[in-house]
This record gives C-alpha cells, sequence and structure tokens, in this order.
C-alpha cells in the first residue's frame, strides 16, 4: 500500500476508535465499510481481527466484574453459537462473490440504522435472552465471519435487554473478543489471511489507542441522542454507497 492508503486506513480507524471509546462498541461498524471500499472486503476483515482482539480484551478485563452479573446468563451459548456461525461465516467469504458480499453488507447497515432509528426503546426480558441468545448468537458470527462485523445483530440483540452501560460493555467486548479469537485461525486455515494483512492490523492499533481516549471525552460533552444520530447518519450513507456500488 501507498502512503494515502495507510492515510485513509489510518482516518477510518481514527473514527471507529473515537466511537469505540465513547460506547464501548463502533470499531469495525466504522471502519470496515470505509476499509473495504478502499481495500476490498477480505483484506479489510484479515486486517481488523487484531485490533478487534486487543482492544475488547482490554475492555473485557477492564469490566470482568460483570461476568457475574445474573443477566449475563444468556451469554455462554450466545458464544457457543457465535462460534459455529463464525466458521460458516468464513466460508461463505471464501466461496461467495465479494460484490455479493459487499452488497449484503450494505444493505445490513441501512437495516441497521432504520432498526435504530425506528426502536430505540425495544427492550428484551433476560429468559427471552437467554432463549434467544444461541440463534442471535449464530447469526451474529456468521454476519462475523462474512463480512467483519456482527454488530447489527449481536450488538442489537444486546442493546436490546437494556442493561447498565458496564454490564453492556462487558457482554459485547466479550461477544467480539471470542469472534476475533476464532475468526483469525478460521480465515489462516481457509487461506483467507495474509501476514502483511497481521502486520497491519498491529499497525492500527496506534491510531485506536491515541483516539479511544478522545472518544471518551467526547462522550461527556455531546448527548447520547446527539452522537447516537450522528453516528446512524454515517453509516446510513456508507451502507448506501455500499448497495450503489460507487
Amino acid at each position: 500500500m501507498d502512503i494515502s492508503n495507510y492515510l485513509v486506513m489510518g482516518l477510518a480507524l481514527a473514527a471507529g476508535a473515537v466511537v469505540k471509546g465513547a460506547t464501548g462498541a463502533g470499531l469495525p461498524l466504522i471502519a470496515l465499510p470505509v476499509l473495504t471500499t478502499f481495500f476490498g472486503l477480505q483484506h479489510a476483515v484479515g486486517l481488523m481481527v487484531i485490533p478487534l482482539i486487543v482492544t475488547n480484551a482490554w475492555q473485557v478485563w477492564r469490566f470482568r466484574g460483570e461476568a457475574r452479573s445474573e443477566r449475563m446468563a444468556f451469554l455462554p451459548w450466545f458464544l457457543v453459537a457465535g462460534i459455529v456461525g463464525i466458521c460458516l461465516g468464513v466460508w461463505l467469504l471464501a466461496t461467495l462473490p465479494e460484490r455479493l458480499l459487499v452488497l449484503t453488507l450494505g444493505l445490513i447497515l441501512i437495516a441497521y440504522v432504520l432498526l435504530r432509528l425506528f426502536k430505540p426503546h425495544f427492550s428484551l426480558s433476560a429468559s427471552a435472552a437467554k432463549r434467544f441468545g444461541p440463534l442471535a448468537g449464530a447469526g451474529g458470527g456468521i454476519l462475523q465471519g462474512a463480512t467483519g462485523i456482527s454488530a447489527p445483530i449481536g450488538v442489537t440483540f444486546i442493546h436490546s435487554m437494556s442493561m447498565e452501560r458496564d454490564a453492556h460493555v462487558f457482554a459485547v467486548s466479550t461477544m467480539f473478543l471470542v469472534y476475533a479469537v476464532t475468526q483469525l485461525p478460521s480465515m489462516w486455515l481457509a487461506g483467507l489471511m495474509r501476514g502483511e494483512w497481521l502486520l497491519q492490523g498491529v499497525l492500527a492499533l496506534v491510531p485506536i489507542l491515541i483516539f479511544m481516549p478522545l472518544g471518551q471525552a467526547i462522550a461527556g460533552k455531546l448527548s447520547r441522542r446527539a452522537f447516537d444520530r450522528l453516528i446512524l447518519t454515517f453509516l446510513g450513507l456508507v451502507g448506501l454507497k455500499m448497495v450503489a456500488g460507487l
């Protein structure tokens, strides 16, 4: 890659890091569509694996006290199903045309934006979460393996449980960590991972670790509603661009 590509990569990762610092999630949701536009889907997914492992391992450790919460009863089978879904998703990444996957990712982003706009206060009970957790985990895993983004299913499902912020961040970070740890060897065995992409993923940690604290600072100055609307607008535009193939 030339210097302009590294600049684009750095800006996309910085934007994703700001969102992650402010909300506990959003790094792949923001950065990966931009990276896909410039570098292709497989490259973008491979590049994001190392940042996902490092940033989410740190957040899991930071909020580890939430592991004992009764609200986490859904998590074990949610994660097991997600691991199975990852393997299926990686197979789809290896076999389906990239344009079809990019189109699917764009449609998923648009659907996610519409869901957040029209159902912002939807809440799922703990018992329903435990019952439907494996289905949501498998769906999120398939999305993660095939497109590098599990948030439209995984984060939406966890968000619908209306947990306190610390519990929410722990659950989401645990999901991302397990998915990324599963995705790395799956992509390698499928022949979809390159050593240079892993190195780029290590370099990507620089803008991420610099800009995550900025996101935490911004979160204290903007209302959550205003911040969410800005992010949803950006995601909607990216989704439309990917669907249109521009």
